[in-house]
């Protein structure tokens, strides 16, 4: 059985989308463990792509496609996952989004497949996300964390807006906001009141743990 687990593992590392998505389905027909299949398998691939970037071993581009294996076979496996029966409980639910007037969209795909890897139930909105969407969708969901990228140093407002506009509305205090993006910065984070920031994928996963 250990075989499988590798293969998972491998398929995420080199990026492979459809052998990923024929590993989940496999898992599933043989009704193996989900527990197993995401901490033995899937998860620790991702996990391995993340350090090797962080290392300067793999670049974007290798990471960009780790993370889209790692989504095609959660995208196989998330139905099952959710089900009161599959024994794998949500650590918390995250929002993500990239702010309105920006279109990027790698960096937060990232970031949300790093979250479900390691078990948060992930929403992501989407690229140029209307304020008033992501007010709407923080009400409706409730999540635990909100995630807001930026990208564009003219987007970055936007980060602050959506922050007042949650204070407005009297669910500041329900959620936790992080922010993130290539021109954001620690120092941004505190001036906004965002709870924290992260400039990395895996250093978001740490900081949500801190947070929850």
């Amino acid at each position: 059985m250990d075989d499988i687990f590798d293969k998972m593992r491998v398929a995420v590392l080199d990026g492979e989308e459809d052998v990923s998505v024929e590993l989940a389905k496999q898992a599933l027909s043989e009704g193996v463990d989900l527990n197993d299949v995401m901490n033995k398998g899937f998860l620790k691939g991702i996990q391995e792509a993340g350090r090797l970037y962080e290392d300067g071993e793999y670049f974007l581009p290798d990471l960009v496609c780790s993370a889209e294996a790692m989504k095609a076979a959660m995208a196989v496996l998330d139905e099952e996952l959710k089900s009161p029966t599959s024994g794998v409980e949500s650590k918390g639910k995250v929002v993500t989004a990239t702010v309105q007037g920006d279109v990027h969209d790698i960096g937060i795909t990232i970031v949300g497949a790093m979250f479900t890897a390691n078990g948060y139930e992930v929403i992501h909105l989407g690229a140029d996300v209307l304020n008033e969407e992501v007010l709407k969708n923080v009400k409706e969901l409730n999540p635990d964390i909100l995630g807001l990228s930026a990208l564009l140093t003219t987007t970055m407002e936007e980060q602050r807006t959506i922050i007042e506009a949650l204070k407005e509305a009297g669910i500041r205090e329900d959620t936790k906001v992080i922010v993130g993006g290539a021109p954001v910065t620690h120092d941004w984070s505190e001036i906004i009141t965002a709870d924290g920031y992260s400039d990395d994928a895996l250093g978001a996963v740490e900081l949500v743990a801190r947070l929850l």
